[in-house]
């Protein structure tokens, strides 16, 4: 079938990388797949060699319709919706999600997907090897990797060149396995202080805490210096840990 470039559609056509997808996958007792726009059904076919039951959210409605066809007697359901939009609360047994996302919203599914109230047991997913990357990166970190680490713990798996699509993106992907923390690391209410730090994420953290929080530079100095933090630090330098203690100091 032709794919929409609306929706971002590359189809994986490498057996063996939709093979590893599938075991990264597997989480012991657990029986149900939640897979994002299975399209073809290419990765719910190595999913089905894991998992006794397999829930897929596809929003094209051709592909949605036709998905069955190829999975005669087999436990499939098929939502046709946007994932976005899906209520994985209605979801009350342990699951996974796997999924080939799109590059435009890979965001907003992965923060849905770690501030679900039942989180899966692990999330296997295919993006853009760039934003992978920034994910899983803990020495330059990101408003995105402080995010997404906060709520789980990040691996990277294999590397799948363009090549290995149809049609070829115009990048390379990556595999990125997300297994949700019982607890944040940080309180829910830093978010907002590292949202501010990173708002102009080049300049000095000092100088957009000040400007935005309307507190005094040298007042901000200070309460660097005894938090053993560099004054002349940016956003990227900070952990979650420091985030934490800076949102601690300022509040009081």
């Amino acid at each position: 079938m032709k794919n929409k470039k609306s929706l971002g559609q590359h189809w994986l056509k490498d057996r063996e990388i939709l093979n590893e997808i599938a075991l990264l996958s597997v989480e012991d007792s657990v029986k149900l797949c939640v897979e994002i726009g299975p399209g073809l059904g290419t990765l719910t076919s190595s999913l089905f060699k894991h998992f006794d039951k397999i829930l897929a959210v596809e929003l094209d409605s051709n592909l949605a319709g036709n998905l069955p066809k190829s999975f005669p007697g087999k436990n499939l359901i098929v939502k046709n919706t946007d994932f976005l939009n899906f209520n994985l609360e209605k979801i009350k047994e342990p699951y996974v999600v796997a999924g080939n996302i799109p590059y435009y919203i890979t965001s907003p599914i992965v923060q849905k997907i770690l501030s679900a109230e039942n989180k899966p047991k692990r999330a296997v997913l295919l993006m853009q090897k760039e934003v992978a990357e920034r994910m899983a990166s803990e020495k330059s970190q990101s408003l995105l990797s402080l995010m997404v680490q906060n709520r789980a713990k990040v691996e990277l798996g294999p590397v799948v060149p363009k090549d290995f699509f149809t049609p070829p993106p115009k990048v390379d992907s990556q595999v990125i396995i997300l297994s949700p923390r019982e607890q944040s690391i940080i309180d829910d209410s830093v978010s907002g202080l590292i949202k501010v730090g990173f708002v102009a994420p080049r300049k000095k953290l000092i100088a957009n805490l000040s400007s935005n929080l309307k507190i005094g530079k040298e007042e901000l100095r200070k309460t660097f210096l005894e938090l053993n933090l560099d004054p002349d630090c940016r956003p990227s330098d900070l952990s979650l840990e420091n985030w934490q203690k800076l949102k601690n100091a300022i509040d009081n």
